[in-house]
């Protein structure tokens, strides 16, 4: 799901709405994918190898906690802000030609769907947190 939603705001519309492309919606998003990334990614590397320091897990199960609110939030600001464009512009129109429905409209119902997808991973990744850092309590306990 996290990447779909990141392929839409993207490659579609930050990408193919040069209106939108200037919009401090679009800055904080990437700011917000950037930030995550730099701790998840070193952590999984350094998971692979056994070596993961603990305040890198600590950094990777909590960071999402202000992250990935901010991020969403950016997302569907810069969503929001590209429908008149992509209406206007008719994104994929060959593609949809054949179909009852626009891209504009498609766009639309994913955009009515985003919190209660996000709900879901952020939910997730609550809970994911909890068993990761709970563990790691444990370990110290012993």
């Amino acid at each position: 799901m996290q990447w779909c939603g990141r392929t839409l705001f993207f490659l579609v519309t930050a990408r193919e709405i040069v209106q939108v492309q200037d919009h401090p919606s679009l800055f904080i998003t990437f700011l917000a994918w950037c930030l995550i990334e730099v701790i998840r990614y070193p952590f999984y590397a350094l998971n692979t190898i056994g070596a993961c320091p603990p305040w890198l897990t600590y950094l990777r199960y909590t960071m999402f906690i202000p992250l990935y609110p901010i991020g969403v939030l950016g997302e569907m600001l810069l969503l929001y802000q590209a429908f008149p464009y992509m209406k206007e512009k008719n994104i994929f129109a060959n593609f949809f030609a054949i179909l009852p429905f626009s891209y504009y409209n498609v766009v639309q119902v994913i955009f009515v769907m985003y919190p209660f997808a996000w709900i879901k991973l952020y939910s997730h990744m609550l809970k994911q947190r909890g068993s990761k850092l709970g563990k790691r309590q444990e370990k110290k306990k012993k």
